[in-house]
């Protein structure tokens, strides 16, 4: 991780769960990590936190409703103004609305797109042209997909998320197709966890916490350090290897 330290990152989603376990690490690191959300709050929080760990790099929080394009623009320009631009672009950010295909209201739908897809594409899109503006040619792009971007599972209120995640496979490799044709040697990653003890499915299940509860009770999880290993992990790769897609289950 050493030729990352002094670096910018942008992790979406960095006030809860994975988001802020995979900013703390990278500033544990040395990156200097642009965390945003709509609840800047919590990420003040761990970014004092950071300071007083004395870790050396340092993370900048930003208030942004990734459901609100002009706001994307408006936290890259200013990256832009303040950081000069983006280096590393961790797409997490990602929601859920328990909403079946055949009674699930539009409205949670379109809600899932926006953040899930829409969101996930225009950083993508942002962060490259950062890149490519400061011709920065080892950049790298992780998307944090999910198992339920290779498997339908039979979980009827899953399955609009589950599509959002086959989605993002696509997009990713479709990213790395597009790179490629660029000649860059910016790299494209999906890291599909399975599940994660985080506040995620209690968010979705809001109503039925003991549902909830027997779930983690019944099954194994992965903690979220564990999916901010695999982000140190892709990261460190040498520039010439690129890992795709990789799978993060519990044993």
């Amino acid at each position: 991780m050493d030729r990352w330290r002094g670096r910018v990152a942008l992790v979406t989603g960095a006030s809860v769960g994975i988001g802020a376990a995979v900013a703390v690490e990278l500033v544990r690191h040395g990156m200097k990590v642009v965390g945003c959300a709509r609840d800047v709050a919590k990420i003040q929080k761990l970014a004092a936190e950071c300071q007083s760990a004395g870790h050396p790099g340092v993370l900048v929080p930003f208030k942004c409703d990734l459901t609100k394009e002009e706001e994307i623009l408006s936290m890259f320009a200013a990256i832009k103004e303040q950081h000069k631009g983006v280096d590393v672009c961790i797409n997490n950010a990602g929601l859920n609305h328990l909403e079946s295909l055949l009674s699930g209201k539009t409205s949670s739908w379109k809600n899932i797109i926006d953040v899930n897809v829409l969101a996930l594409s225009i950083c993508t899109r942002e962060a490259y042209q950062s890149m490519k503006e400061r011709n920065v040619d080892d950049g790298h792009i992780i998307n944090i997909n999910s198992i339920c971007g290779h498997q339908v599972i039979p979980v009827a209120e899953a399955h609009f998320y589950t599509a959002s995640k086959y989605a993002v496979t696509a997009l990713t490799e479709g990213l790395r197709q597009e790179l490629r044709a660029e000649n860059t040697h910016i790299r494209a990653t999906s890291i599909s966890p399975g599940l994660v003890a985080t506040e995620f499915i209690s968010r979705a299940s809001s109503n039925n916490p003991d549902e909830v509860a027997a779930l983690y009770a019944t099954r194994k999880s992965l903690q979220t350090k564990d999916i901010a290993s695999a982000v140190t992990y892709v990261l460190s790769a040498p520039p010439h290897v690129q890992i795709g897609e990789l799978v993060v289950e519990p044993v």
